[in-house]
């Protein structure tokens, strides 16, 4: 494979702080590299290094090879508010179409729509100004995927993406044959893209052929072996020292030189390495939590006449850890801060029903958009426990820096400590994976697996719910709530089943689609779990909803063919994609409805 990339002797700094110091590697045609180091320790500024946007401050080489073209996705996403989506993607795209001719600038904005089509932006009409983080983010992803460069260098390409998105991600990459460099705290989306992983550590850089599991094991080896010889040392060292008390201040060349290498040997035997990780062990426990969490009954909420609630009715107990997922813009975060009685008091949105809440909560709320500091502060100044901020890998020579002066990380992890110090006993954690390094994300992990309070956890992180939850909320849109008993994966496995059996029964000709056997732990949380008896009338909309389905699911399936099948004509593949986006949205409605009925 020949070499993409080649890096010798690159360097950066801020200040005191060195972040990597002459580092180099290459990168060949085919390497799919997850970039892993603690945060603040150098991922973005060497991304933004090799993607041109920074430069080394030792010089130093970064050589790629002639004529590959490299797109960058940045963690932040630059755009107009005022253009439309289309608009936005055409505009940044421009550096790659300007040199084409009629025939392939169409075929690039074909790959566009299909792109558009693939993340459900619809026909990209709508004003940047009006999209949600995840939304403004999949716009970055498609500019960054319709290009088709030679080489994609990407910063957590996860962050702010629900589930779906991630996932249609994720089996792209996993599928392409591209060439790939990329920071991701994801998991599971590491395992199936990468097949290498590159680590950054104490500025330099090891380099492990596998997934994160042989990571994990390479790493200890190595750490295991770097200290075994420092044993080795620490005993030559020993010996050494015993001579240098031991004999006379000779002035031999051959004395001399011993004693230059005692000196080195000192060194050396002072060195053993630890890993360094953010200690939760010491955090105060959380306060005495009574029997009355949150009660909702019949809630609903509607803002501009679209349902993101209906009749909502649960009362969340107490040390339970329940899970939140749906797609972005579906009420998520709308609907914990109504439940924690957060909500703007100035939102035009309707809201019915009751909310009761236990007058011995303590409320931890991790938001997404929560890090309000100033930034002119010091760490010490914002945190002032020197003991905590040791435990939350902020040593002394870091408390008097500006919070301006860290890292997006850095930065998290300084506002996740301010959530725990306050020893809350119901604890809501909105994306609390965005922007923190995998070891840290671990860290956290075991920390809520033990928490004695109650979890309530929005996340688009699989490995991170998988490890903490007990069920599942699952948004489906237009107020509908599903409660699933179970894992993350154990839900998709469900969806998986639900669909084969789905599709098995529209193929039965002649009859109408057989009920599919649904799965006992998917209920609604707004209805009682005791089997219920459908009226005549009910029995007739679940046999129209299953000849639905089966028409609908025959249209989807041939306006894929059609949307992959290379239309060239821009109005009919935009009005192909328009009638994919109501047969999706429609076809999404009606099995809703299905599920209702038939659970």
């Amino acid at each position: 494979m020949p070499s993409y990339l080649q890096i010798e002797n690159i360097s950066k700094s801020y200040g005191p702080k060195i972040l990597f110091e002459h580092i180099g590697f290459n990168i060949n045609e085919g390497d799919k590299i997850a970039l892993i180091a603690p945060n603040g320790t150098g991922k973005t500024s060497l991304l933004r290094i090799l993607a041109g946007k920074d430069s080394s401050d030792s010089g130093g080489k970064v050589m790629f090879l002639k004529d590959i073209r490299i797109a960058f996705l940045e963690q932040e996403y630059t755009y107009d508010p005022e253009l439309s989506v289309m608009e936005q993607i055409l505009s940044d795209s421009a550096v790659w179409m300007e040199h084409l001719d009629p025939e392939h600038r169409a075929d690039y904005e074909l790959r566009i729509r299909q792109l558009m089509t693939s993340f459900d932006l619809g026909s990209g009409d709508r004003k940047m100004k009006d999209l949600s983080g995840g939304e403004i983010k999949r716009v970055a992803i498609i500019v960054m995927l319709a290009s088709d460069a030679d080489f994609f260098i990407m910063d957590e390409p996860t962050n702010h993406l629900d589930i779906d998105a991630i996932e249609y991600l994720e089996n792209y990459l996993s599928h392409k044959r591209c060439t790939l460099l990329m920071v991701t705290h994801d998991r599971y989306f590491l395992d199936s893209v990468a097949n290498i992983v590159m680590e950054l550590d104490r500025g330099s850089v090891y380099i492990y052929k596998g997934n994160y599991q042989n990571y994990l094991e390479k790493r200890q080896e190595r750490i295991d072996n770097y200290n075994a010889e420092t044993d080795r040392v620490r005993n030559l060292f020993r010996r050494e020292l015993e001579w240098m008390h031991a004999s006379p201040c000779a002035r031999t060349g051959k004395a001399k030189a011993r004693k230059n290498a005692f000196y080195e040997l000192k060194d050396r035997a002072g060195q053993v390495y630890r890993t360094d990780s953010v200690n939760l062990e010491e955090m105060a426990p959380a306060t005495r939590l009574g029997t009355k969490i949150v009660n909702c009954k019949d809630l609903c909420f509607s803002y501009g006449g679209v349902p993101y609630l209906s009749h909502f009715t649960y009362n969340f107990q107490r040390y339970e850890k329940v899970g939140i997922v749906g797609r972005n813009g579906v009420g998520k975060t709308t609907f914990i801060n109504l439940i924690l009685g957060m909500m703007d008091p100035s939102d035009p949105g309707e809201m019915s029903g009751v909310i009761e809440r236990g007058e011995s909560l303590k409320i931890g709320y991790y938001r997404q958009s929560g890090m309000h500091f100033d930034e002119r502060q010091t760490v010490l100044e914002t945190v002032n426990d020197t003991h905590l901020l040791g435990r939350f890998l902020f040593p002394h020579d870091m408390l008097n820096n500006r919070i301006s002066k860290l890292s997006g990380g850095e930065k998290r992890r300084l506002y996740l400590l301010t959530i725990l110090m306050q020893q809350p006993n119901l604890l809501v954690m909105d994306e609390p994976t965005n922007d923190l390094d995998i070891v840290t994300i671990n860290i956290l992990e075991e920390y809520l697996k033990e928490f004695k309070g109650t979890l309530i956890l929005v996340s688009h992180d699989r490995h991170f719910l998988d490890r903490l939850v007990d069920h599942l909320f699952v948004f489906c849109g237009d107020g509908v709530v599903k409660d699933f008993i179970g894992s993350y994966s154990q839900y998709r496995e469900y969806l998986k089943e639900y669909e084969s059996a789905r599709r098995s029964a529209a193929r039965e000709a002649g009859r109408s689609a057989k009920t599919p056997p649904v799965n006992s732990s998917v209920q609604s949380v707004s209805k009682s779990d005791a089997p219920r008896k459908l009226s005549y009338k009910e029995t007739r909309e679940l046999e129209q909803l299953e000849k639905d389905i089966e028409s609908l699911t025959a249209e989807k399936s041939e306006l894929e063919s059609k949307l992959n099948g290379g239309l060239t004509d821009v109005e009919q593949l935009q009005e192909v994609s328009l009638r994919f986006s109501e047969v999706t949205a429609l076809l999404d409605e009606k099995e809703t409805r299905w599920l209702e009925l038939s659970v």
